[in-house]
């Protein structure tokens, strides 16, 4: 009797075990560093809020990539669109997430936030290892109240696969014929000078360490760890300083309806308050779910992020979407993430009975 009882007490214990295992979800994502500040900080929140968890690796756009066509993340981050064709081809649904900056960032003596300007083509002329001193006379030319070091420009560049770098790279190709014939536009680019790192981070903590440095990163990055940046001399000829509200500007006349797959670049816009290298960051996910479960929890997150992560990702000067982008984008989710019997995984019953919820405005 008592082999009994026990037999019947450990049989419960390891329902109960596998049952709370079952209903622990960890909801994967892996790809771009530029909007990880914020994605780490959401992924925190919804946990506190949920008690789910979501995973998101910052290891660059390529990688993240190549992580969702294998189909070991739920969700992938780029901030390089796919063209329809792409898309297609490889089964994804594209959409975007937030707005953001990239900005150059320098150790300079004596260059605080701002004080340091460049116009386009000596930015350009930088990374073309054609101006290679700090001293040079058109870098002296825009800063005549700065005391230029005759010292040697050290270039730190991205050296993964990073959407970072394809948003650099294009405003590059769009203001430097030479750039675009030479170099050209794309995650990975073979650098005429300087030395590489990986992420965001690692391009932020090269520039910290090395004296007479200028690198590129998402804004958020040379904001949080106070890091100075220049200005770049914008499409209308102004120079003015990254922010949230210059980085609107530049998205301003973004249209999201007419763009098939979401596919949009934002480089060197025009506007007199317009930051000139701003991009959006997208999120890629399978057409063909296996798993619809892990796939509706993905989207409950992504869905929490656009309603409630607004004010998140202004303190870090991201971009929000604006609610009537917010509703093209869920939409989408309707219509063309399925499970592999072709059922709908979007609205779940309960985000259909809150759809007014306040997205940003």
């Amino acid at each position: 009797m008592k082999r009994w009882r026990w037999a019947v007490l450990l049989a419960a214990l390891s329902g109960l075990f596998i049952s709370a295992a079952a209903a622990e979800t960890v909801v994967k994502g892996a790809g771009a560093s530029f909007p990880y500040p914020c994605y780490s900080q959401w992924t925190y929140k919804y946990y506190e809020v949920t008690g789910v968890k979501v995973r998101y690796q910052s290891i660059g756009s390529s990688a993240g990539m190549t992580q969702i066509k294998a189909g070991t993340v739920d969700f992938a981050g780029s901030d390089v669109p796919l063209e329809p064709e792409k898309l297609k081809e490889f089964g994804l649904v594209q959409f975007p997430m937030l707005v953001g900056g990239i900005v150059p960032i320098v150790n300079l003596k004596g260059a605080g936030s701002g004080g340091l300007r460049l116009t386009p083509q000596v930015l350009a002329d930088i990374f073309l290892k054609k101006i290679t001193r700090w001293s040079d006379a058109a870098i002296a030319r825009e800063n005549p109240d700065l005391n230029l070091p005759d010292q040697e420009i050290t270039v730190v560049h991205r050296e993964d696969g990073s959407g970072t770098t394809f948003i650099f790279t294009n405003y590059l190709s769009k203001i430097s014929p030479e750039w675009k014939a030479k170099v050209g536009n794309d995650k990975e680019v073979d650098w005429p000078t300087g030395i590489g790192a990986n992420q965001n981070e690692g391009v932020a903590r090269k520039v910290m360490q090395i004296e007479g440095s200028l690198g590129y990163v998402e804004y958020a990055y040379a904001f949080q760890n106070r890091i100075p940046y220049a200005l770049v001399r914008n499409h209308d000829g102004h120079y003015i300083h990254p922010s949230t509200e210059t980085f609107v500007a530049a998205a301003f006349k973004a249209d999201w309806r007419q763009t098939p797959g979401f596919f949009m670049i934002l480089t060197d816009q025009p506007g007199k308050f317009s930051w000139p290298i701003v991009g959006a960051t997208f999120i890629l996910m399978s057409k063909s779910q296996a798993n619809p479960g892990q796939a509706r929890a993905a989207l409950k997150f992504l869905d929490w992020a656009y309603r409630h992560g607004q004010e998140i990702a202004r303190k870090l000067h991201y971009v929000p979407l604006p609610k009537n982008v917010v509703r093209m984008i869920e939409a989408t989710w309707t219509q063309e993430i399925k499970a592999f019997n072709g059922a709908g995984i979007w609205p779940p019953a309960e985000a259909a009975a809150s759809r007014q919820e306040k997205v940003s405005p």
